[in-house]
């Protein structure tokens, strides 16, 4: 009898332990009443013929939407969307009460007015461009006014897939290529440029060492260089004429 008792009273509590594992928050709930109190990871006991365990993920949650979004010129984009979300810890209580454990349901429908509104400021071109991050933090933004309150925290908002009309998307391809095209002919012109001033540079180089080459050869240095050439030519043992005029020499030279 002891120890049918004893199992008995082993078996109880175990049903009665419920583990709580990192990452997730479990509130208790007895008699249809849910409790302030807050419990982290690690067992909780309750009594199971009057009260359970409710468990929430408190960690960073990624839900993946594909919706289409309106844009200014009223096309209809299609596009992959992650939200990025967790739960505040200290608000659990209240997001259960308030909004049931569906409220990804509701972040999903609060995230469509929120892009439907951000997006029909915006061209369809934009949200392929530099201005995707813009429309992501504008959304983020009016969906954390509504959702903070409650205790949903919305870290990011990302638009991972973006598939305009087909003949936009060929539209914005040609003028990226235009745009490229320009782009590189300009840097040629600029290569053309640099290389026509270098040439200039180089010929006003040229030309002013002449100019001071031809500076800096006076009579007197002409008639010094050309004595020392006849010095020069007298040291020779070869056989020679020389012809001058007593300003230049011509040398006509032969074997002896």
């Amino acid at each position: 009898m002891k120890k049918l008792l004893l199992f008995t009273g082993i078996s109880t509590l175990l049903v009665s332990c419920a583990v709580v594992r990192p990452g997730e928050v479990g509130i208790k709930q007895k008699m249809g009443t849910l409790s302030e109190k807050v419990h982290t990871q690690g067992a909780v006991f309750y009594n199971p013929l009057t009260s359970k365990v409710v468990k929430a993920s408190i960690q960073t949650n990624d839900l993946e939407l594909f919706i289409n979004l309106p844009s200014k010129e009223g096309l209809s984009i299609n596009s992959q969307i992650s939200i990025l979300y967790r739960l505040e810890k200290s608000k659990v209580p209240d997001i259960i009460k308030n909004l049931g454990l569906s409220y990804e349901g509701i972040i999903s429908n609060v995230f469509r007015s929120a892009s439907a509104d951000v997006c029909s400021r915006f061209f369809a071109k934009d949200m392929h461009s530099g201005m995707r991050a813009t429309i992501e933090e504008d959304i983020k933004i009016q969906m954390d006014n509504i959702l903070g309150a409650q205790g949903i925290k919305i870290e990011s908002v990302l638009m991972k897939s973006i598939q305009l009309p087909e003949g936009l998307s060929k539209s914005i391809e040609r003028k990226l290529q235009a745009e490229q095209d320009a782009m590189r002919m300009e840097f040629v012109l600029q290569q053309e440029k640099l290389e026509a001033e270098r040439i200039i540079i180089e010929a006003k180089g040229t030309r002013d060492a002449q100019n001071i080459l031809s500076q800096g050869l006076t009579k007197e240095i002409i008639k010094l260089r050309s004595i020392e050439a006849f010095m020069e030519l007298s040291k020779s043992p070869n056989s020679k004429v020389i012809i001058t005029d007593g300003k230049a020499p011509f040398l006509i030279s032969g074997e002896e």
